[in-house]
């Protein structure tokens, strides 16, 4: 890392709606209402379903639960103050702690608003109070209100999803005699394939249709000037110098963590990438980190993830079938496994996650290598603050650095760092979206020296 990049600016103010007109106020003002609405609408169209499974109490729990979200919508519209949760699961002391804290930095309870706080707390916050209306009322504590928009972008990708198994196939038959050379070309290709995966968010489209339909290799080189920092050597150099002494090419102890963001293409494009990971040795098993409970729309839960391979497995397509096997026996085998953590479905910044969850922080770093997928855990990486574009990611991260670390993301919220003075003003009156769009990406590595393994 360059000196320069050790030289720590003021930690600038969060984003927050509180600026009129900023991407975070149209986001807190239009599309999580927009959100909310669709949620309230899929209870209500499933009062059937409910009632056929649950009887009355269904019919009572879909009526109560739709109360609860109303409720919550009329406190977003009207920039109420933050309310404590009531529900009693696993995080729910740490959210009110949390919000006692923002209390405490504000200096009164009415400050703490939806319009008035961080927008990266209020976002979360909303989603977090979306389960607690389903978990206080059971029997549908369970339902997933994101599944049907979840499952129909994986149906609709189907075409691009068998393009990349047919490429990977290709790749995996004649991986032994790759040279090293090759394997980094095809470690490239698939990295951006991951990357542009993440312009499938269901989230960012406030939940409409947004499914991958071109050949994901077939595009690479038309989206390659829109990659603004593109680290993926130093990605490649960190699994290279993680293969330790007395290893041979045949066998290896690298594990490589990625911390998922979307199910659907995004998901089956980390999957694809992770085969490659220990197909080719370069890897010697793949942790995947994802969310407790349904998340920002699309992103991807332990069922999610069952579900998906399971998909893949049951595809009418040779190579995609093939692909559903080979990745249920890495599961079955221990090379890959899921983990969630509350952690990842609060509203903390990374750089507070050694003192917040340590447990979380210490699995990490037992990783070689850890890629980030998506803009919310770019978000929280670099805290959502206001930014200058020249500040280093490293600086950015202010002191989280468990492990090697790769942001794979596509801007989708107007937070970015680390470009080239002058870069940002130019992408500013070429196209004043960029920021927000999902038309650029960056592939932005961060290894602290002293972090590395020995």
């Amino acid at each position: 890392m360059m000196a320069a990049d050790r030289t720590v600016p003021a930690v600038p103010p969060s984003l927050s709606a509180k600026v009129v007109g900023s991407f975070a106020y149209l986001t807190v003002r239009d599309r999580l209402p927009t959100i909310l609405t669709k949620v309230i609408d899929t209870i209500h169209r499933n009062k059937n379903k409910f009632f056929e499974e649950y009887g009355e109490e269904g019919i009572r729990a879909e009526k109560q639960t739709i109360a609860l979200l109303s409720k919550m919508r009329n406190e977003l519209l009207t920039d109420k103050p933050v309310l404590e949760l009531a529900d009693e699961l696993q995080d729910t002391q740490s959210w009110n702690l949390y919000l006692q804290r923002q209390q405490d930095l504000q200096g009164d309870q009415d400050s703490v608003s939806w319009f008035k706080s961080p927008w990266l707390y209020v976002e979360c916050y909303m989603y977090r109070r979306v389960q607690e209306a389903l978990w206080l009322n059971p029997p549908i504590s369970d339902y997933d209100i994101f599944n049907e928009g979840k499952t129909q972008s994986f149906f609709e990708s189907q075409q691009a999803m068998m393009t990349l198994c047919t490429y990977s196939e290709g790749v995996n038959k004649n991986i032994e005699e790759l040279s090293r050379n090759q394997l980094l070309e095809h470690f490239n290709k698939l990295l951006q394939v991951s990357l542009w995966g993440n312009k499938c968010d269901l989230s960012i489209s406030a939940g409409q249709d947004n499914s991958q339909k071109t050949s994901p290799i077939d595009s690479l080189n038309s989206l390659q000037p829109f990659i603004l920092v593109n680290d993926s050597n130093m990605v490649w150099a960190a699994l290279i110098a993680a293969q330790r002494p007395g290893q041979t090419e045949k066998t290896t102890a690298v594990r490589v963590d990625i911390v998922l963001d979307n199910s659907g293409f995004e998901l089956f494009t980390d999957l694809v990438l992770a085969d490659f990971l220990v197909s080719s040795r370069l890897a010697r098993e793949v942790h995947f980190h994802g969310k407790c409970f349904p998340w920002f729309v699309s992103d991807v839960t332990a069922n999610d993830f069952q579900w998906t391979i399971q998909q893949t497995v049951a595809a009418n397509h040779k190579w995609m079938s093939k692909s559903g096997v080979q990745w249920k026996s890495h599961l079955k085998e221990g090379v890959w496994s899921y983990h969630d953590h509350p952690f990842w479905t609060q509203p903390h910044e990374f750089c507070d996650m050694e003192a917040d969850a340590p447990d979380l922080y210490a699995t990490l770093q037992g990783a070689d290598l850890v890629l980030f997928k998506g803009d919310l855990n770019y978000r929280k990486l670099t805290g959502d603050r206001e930014w200058a574009h020249t500040v280093g990611f490293n600086t950015a991260l202010r002191g989280f650095a468990p492990a090697p670390l790769c942001s794979l993301r596509t801007l989708k919220a107007n937070v970015q760092v680390g470009l080239q003075p002058g870069q940002g003003e130019t992408l500013s009156s070429q196209d004043p979206d960029w920021m927000t769009s999902g038309k650029y990406a960056v592939i932005q590595f961060s290894s602290s020296e002293s972090d590395r393994k020995d």
